[in-house]
């Protein structure tokens, strides 16, 4: 019976390394990955980029186990080249750089379905503060590659404390407020 017992453990223990030697760690290529925003208030609308400056994504298969990307919140940019908005975007009014120099997303949970779509959950975290998000895309992984597209999906500024020109915080704005939530749509391109 203690043989048995033994040999139940070995076996276990060489499930338990195989299992665990299966995971690939893939580092993302940030001049391959794009970030793209978009704000809107009533008479139109902005949008732009945001760099990555560091992430990787653990698989398992062809299953997202674990990811981690951090953006550099200095990289902040406008579509139409106007350094007065990125200045702006940039001050306390808005994600408070100088304070807050990256901003990040630490993906908790992957829910997979039929050819490569995913339900992507995970922690954001903007200006100091933490937030539960979730978001569709796909996943696609090669031998060297993994790559991660979302849809376009929202984030409510209020949430973390961006204040200007917000209904949330303001009452008396009219029709002078930026929207609070705003589109993000991220391309994630990871190789080991």
């Amino acid at each position: 019976m203690k043989k048995l017992a033994t040999l139940v453990s070995v076996v276990f223990l060489v499930f338990s390394i195989s299992a665990v030697s299966a995971q690939e760690k893939f580092i993302v290529d940030v001049t391959s990955s794009t970030v793209t925003w978009k704000g809107y208030k009533p008479t139109g609308s902005h949008n732009g980029t945001i760099s990555l400056q560091s992430g990787s994504i653990t698989m398992q298969d062809k299953y997202i186990t674990q990811g981690l990307f951090v953006a550099d919140m200095a990289t902040i940019k406008d579509a139409d080249g106007s350094a007065k908005l990125e200045g702006h975007l940039k001050s306390p009014d808005f994600f408070e750089v100088e304070a807050f120099p990256t901003a990040k997303f630490e993906i908790t949970q992957v829910e997979m379905h039929e050819n490569g779509a995913a339900t992507i959950i995970g922690k954001i975290t903007i200006k100091g503060i933490a937030k539960e998000i979730s978001f569709s895309g796909e996943v696609s992984k090669t031998d060297d590659l993994v790559t991660l597209k979302s849809t376009v999906f929202k984030i409510n500024r209020a949430d973390f404390n961006v204040k200007f020109k917000s209904k949330s915080f303001f009452n008396d704005l009219k029709e002078k407020f930026i929207n609070d939530e705003f589109d993000l749509q991220v391309t994630i391109v990871a190789k080991k």
